[in-house]
């Protein structure tokens, strides 16, 4: 199988009157643009096949990671149908786009970013951080990762409210 070029891109778009950020991968004969549900593209790298998919997976974990954190500190954040809330600002998700895309240059830093991103699936990396339990470059990694998964929205966070359990 062919390594076929790819664009891997960050677009935003509509749909039945929702707005939503998208990150895909479409074959470089097509142009993003001529989606309907596109309207404007904010990224767009031409690369590998295998490539787009690896950085697309990363990409999504990470977006997933933040929108778990975020659920679980009680931030309402809409999700649309389609794609990635507009809860989310274009300039983080520009930041996380650039980052999987240049780190995956580097084998090594790549390996182990992804390593600590799926670590951070499950549980921050400042506590690891700032106990010294990582060292050397993966310390230096796990700050940038930790560092894609700070933001924090200016909506109001909603309070659980627990029904009694004798109704």
């Amino acid at each position: 199988m062919k390594n076929y070029p790819q664009y891997l891109y960050l677009a935003s778009g509509v749909k039945n009157g929702e707005g939503f950020w998208i990150v895909g991968v479409k074959n470089c004969d097509e142009n993003i643009l001529e989606d309907k549900n596109v309207v404007d593209c904010h990224r767009k790298e031409l690369i590998g096949n295998k490539s787009a998919k690896e950085i697309l997976f990363a990409i999504n974990l990470n977006v997933n990671n933040l929108f778990n954190e975020l659920r679980n500190k009680n931030y309402l954040i809409e999700r649309p149908s389609t794609g990635i809330s507009f809860d989310i600002p274009l300039d983080l998700l520009e930041s996380i786009f650039d980052f999987w895309l240049d780190i995956y240059k580097d084998k090594e830093a790549w390996e182990t970013c992804i390593g600590l991103l799926k670590v951070r699936k499950r549980i921050s990396l400042t506590n690891l951080i700032t106990n010294e339990s990582l060292k050397g470059n993966s310390k230096k990694w796990a700050m940038k990762v930790e560092n894609l998964h700070t933001y924090i929205p200016n909506s109001f966070r909603f309070e659980k409210l627990n029904d009694p359990m004798w109704q």
